[in-house]
């Protein structure tokens, strides 16, 4: 069965950090782009960053300079680095793989409030 789990969310205070993760079935990770999404209250969701299998890297413009993405093909984990956070920063975070783009997993919440 194909999976996508995510963890690491949580309430954290403006200027903040944290570390999310999303462990995923191998058939789907090893040689395909991953990325990570996010879906605030009454927004669309939208693409955060993205990793390629060869490690290239890209990100929505609000997220620059703060957010870093990485993964780990021994542990076919991706990884989401999130640094400064700011409150528009809060949403539901889904990570996603481009062999499966209609499927995902329950997500993490991040909060970002004083």
């Amino acid at each position: 069965q194909v999976q996508l789990v995510e963890s690491g969310g949580g309430l954290v205070q403006p200027g903040g950090s944290l570390i999310l993760s999303c462990a995923a079935s191998a058939s789907i990770f090893k040689t395909y782009a991953m990325g990570w999404y996010r879906q605030a209250p009454g927004k669309q969701r939208e693409l955060v960053a993205r990793i390629t299998s060869g490690g290239r890297t890209n990100y929505v413009d609000s997220v620059k300079g703060r957010f870093t993405i990485s993964r780990d093909s021994a542990k076919n984990t991706v990884y989401l680095q999130m640094t400064s956070l700011k409150p528009e920063d809060t949403a539901v975070y889904y990570c996603n793989s481009e062999a499966r783009p209609g499927q995902w997993g329950q997500g993490t919440q991040v909060t970002v409030s004083s």
